[in-house]
């Protein structure tokens, strides 16, 4: 391996040369205290920035085994060295100076939520830390020895600063492993408890702004109803008290700007941790759950909507159901649909951003429309069926329909922000107010799988039996390629004259596209970091460059999920090191599949 010496003699060979000079440093240097490594580098000074990487042993490092042998620990270890390691590069980001992204150096910086992110990895005994560096240039001629400062004088400081435990204050990183491991242990009391969330005393949920996800100055702390408290002794905090929501049907009701959908909002991002200091570190939601909403205009392919949509006057089957214009209704039966088998367990619905018709249908309504007219079943006539019969609560928000009051086991009514317990006062009223009856079919979870990829063998519909039949020959379930190729003993080799024809564009959180195909994320609600966008459409571009055949949803999302425990977000990092991905969650990767339309 070349040492720092190397890497100066270098810069003086290729110093006012041309720009495409700066590739013959690409390689590994010995620094001494970190081995640094340039992996890639930018075309000119106002392309994409180059990227590098720092590595050191852990045990050199000196951060205690404890603080990052349990993954849970480990990603809040990430978390925080990051923040620190990122600030530190900022503070000299642009000092080098020339044209275009001459001088920057930058990695991620992370928001509120703490995300396993491929800038900082701790693997292997070994932690990688990647950033971007503008490598400086005059015009397009190379001046190294701006760049010899920000490797040699800015770069050092940063990585002994950040990346050793000797230099930290003890105290710091003590607290955060104490924060995971309570955030840890709530996350495995709730379904102990039968909760689909806990919300500690006193947290902070609403947020500063629509544009901030930092927590709101003066904001109303949570107060917990008597008969909602849930008391928790946290391995470090201590004994701790707060709201539990419970499995089954919960119902969220009260004035408008009373805080309802600033609750659910909680919920929603629940399904996260959050750092200290945010007021929403103890607001804990089970880690499946799901935000559904109405999405006009989506892709739906292949997918049984039978259970909400059926009889429909063209005669189209809604076992095997596509459209490239899905309305508001079948939008979000599309999405409950997905997110039975997506693996939620819980899902969160607002009524301001849902289909009215697909929520509720009142009994006037069913007088003038009759039922054998009407091809929507709405939600809440199968809503306890979701709960009794298939394990999955909602937490709903409603504010003008008491239609879901027959349903709900928990009633929580918002007033000026402050939770109460309502559900023995809306028992008294429930005789006055009956129900309309529905002419509901069997309640069935669709069996077998979808295909994602052309059309199955067979005819008529697009699932198949758990053993794989119905499937293209080149599928091979069962084989440990799941219809992908260049695979070999269940590693995936690279096809790179395929994937470099695909390239991807990210839109913050909004979506994706792969060359001229566009995956809309703006409804998928949950995802709170570009980053992730980016991950997943590194991901769909891996599947499209691997995939062959007819396969099935679960099977792509499955080999993603096998890729990601081995590996990582390595196998997605285009064969360089990148410093720009986060972790999605299971939920967001079937989000794509389904949304995708090439």
């Amino acid at each position: 391996m070349k040492n720092k010496l190397d890497l100066r003699q270098e810069l003086e060979s290729i110093n006012r040369r041309g720009y495409p000079a700066y590739k013959s440093l690409r390689g590994q240097y010995d620094f001494g205290d970190f081995i640094l490594s340039i992996d890639h580098v930018q075309g000119d000074p106002f392309a994409s920035p180059s990227n590098l990487s720092v590595e050191i042993p852990m045990k050199r490092t000196g951060f205690p085994t404890q603080y990052w042998q349990e993954d849970y620990v480990k990603v809040a270890l990430e978390d925080c060295i990051l923040r620190r390691f990122s600030e530190a590069l900022q503070k000299n980001s642009f000092k080098a100076k020339g044209s275009g992204k001459s001088g920057l150096l930058a990695t991620s910086r992370p928001g509120q939520e703490i995300l396993h992110r491929s800038a900082l990895v701790i693997a292997k005994d070994k932690l990688t830390a990647r950033f971007e560096a503008g490598f400086p240039a005059n015009g397009r001629t190379i001046n190294a020895y701006e760049l010899e400062k920000m490797l040699f004088d800015f770069l050092p400081p940063a990585v002994i600063q950040s990346l050793y435990y000797k230099n930290w204050r003890k105290e710091v990183l003590q607290k955060n492993y104490e924060l995971s491991v309570d955030q840890h242990f709530i996350r495995q009391e709730l379904p102990k408890r039968k909760l689909a969330a806990f919300l500690g005393e006193g947290s902070i949920l609403p947020r500063m702004s629509g544009v901030s996800s930092k927590p709101l100055r003066d904001a109303v702390p949570l107060s917990v109803p008597e008969s909602l408290k849930v008391e928790l002794d946290l391995p470090y905090h201590g004994k701790m008290s707060g709201m539990g929501i419970p499995q089954g049907v919960t119902l969220i009701i009260g004035g408008g700007y009373h805080g309802k959908s600033t609750l659910l909002q909680a919920l929603e991002q629940g399904v996260y941790n959050h750092i200290a200091g945010d007021g929403r570190e103890y607001a804990i939601t089970e880690n499946t759950a799901c935000k559904l909403r109405a999405e006009d205009g989506r892709s739906v392919r292949n997918l049984d909507l039978s259970l909400f949509i059926h009889n429909l006057p063209n005669g189209k089957d809604t076992k095997c159901f596509s459209t490239a214009d899905a309305s508001g209704s079948t939008s979000q039966a599309a999405a409950v649909m997905e997110g039975i088998e997506a693996g939620c367990h819980t899902f969160l619905i607002d009524e301001d951003t849902s289909a009215t018709n697909f929520l509720v249908r009142d009994e006037f309504m069913q007088k003038i429309v009759h039922g054998d007219k009407e091809p929507i079943m709405p939600f809440c006539a199968r809503v306890r069926d979701l709960y009794d019969k298939a394990g999955i609560s909602t937490v709903l928000v409603a504010g003008s329909s008491g239609a879901f009051f027959h349903m709900a086991d928990t009633v929580i009514q918002m007033d000026a922000y402050r939770p109460l317990d309502v559900r023995e006062k809306v028992e008294k009223f429930l005789p006055e107010y009956p129900l309309p009856a529905f002419e509901a079919d069997e309640f069935r979870i669709p069996e077998g799988e979808r295909t994602f990829w052309g059309k199955p063998a067979g005819q008529g519909t697009a699932y198949s039996d758990r053993s794989g039949r119905g499937y293209a020959k080149n599928n091979r379930r069962g084989s440990g390629r799941s219809g992908m190729e260049g695979s070999e003993n269940g590693h995936h080799t690279e096809n790179r004259g395929r994937e470099e024809r695909i390239k991807t564009k990210v839109m913050s959180t909004d979506g994706f596209s792969l060359n001229h195909d566009m995956v809309d994320l703006r409804y998928v609600e949950q995802l709170i970091d570009s980053e992730q966008t980016a991950a997943l459409a590194k991901m769909m571009k891996y599947v499209l460059t691997h995939l062959t055949g007819n396969v099935s949803v679960d099977s792509l999302a499955n080999m993603l999920a096998h890729r990601i425990e081995h590996s990582g977000l390595e196998p997605f990092m285009d064969g360089y090191g990148y410093c720009g991905l986060a972790m999605p969650r299971m939920q967001e990767i079937y989000a794509i599949l389904n949304r995708y339309r090439g």
